[in-house]
């Protein structure tokens, strides 16, 4: 798995949703069913699926909030009924794999990023971009946000 270190922008046009962190692998896909519903009303968009994720911060904290949508070029004029746009500089911690394997993905890439003595910053979203593969299997890219 090849890990990296650097900055990346997003902007986003997406649907906000919040529930219990244990309920987002059911929660965060039937959003994203709703979003790509309305893929016709978000003009500028790349095709790019995005997820931004409110980092757990301990065991504690139970309920989070998350943002599934669309990557677009430019900031809207208008952005469509009831989703949000959000803007996004930040340094992260990235790694990529199929889909299949996200979990080990995410403890490698912490994993890593504190060896090389990184802190994750819990104040920012992780992200998750998804992009389809030939085989029919989907690849995530994901950016832990670190300082």
């Amino acid at each position: 798995m090849d890990f990296q270190i650097g900055r990346k922008k997003f902007k986003v046009v997406g649907l906000k949703g919040r529930g219990y962190f244990e309920n987002h692998g059911v929660e965060v896909p039937a959003l994203a069913q709703q979003l790509l519903s309305r893929t016709h009303e978000i003009g500028n968009h790349l095709g790019i699926e995005i997820a931004l994720y409110e980092p757990k911060r301990d065991v504690g904290h139970r309920q989070g909030h998350y943002i599934v949508g669309l990557i677009v070029r430019d900031f809207l004029k208008t952005v469509p009924a009831g989703m949000e746009f959000i803007d996004i500089d930040q340094q992260y911690a990235t790694a990529r794999g199929k889909i299949s394997t996200i979990g080990s993905i995410h403890t490698n890439l912490i994993n890593w990023a504190n060896v090389q003595g990184y802190t994750r910053n819990l104040e920012s979203y992780i992200v998750e971009t998804y992009h389809p593969m030939d085989d029919g299997e989907e690849e995530v890219q994901i950016y832990l946000p670190v300082y």
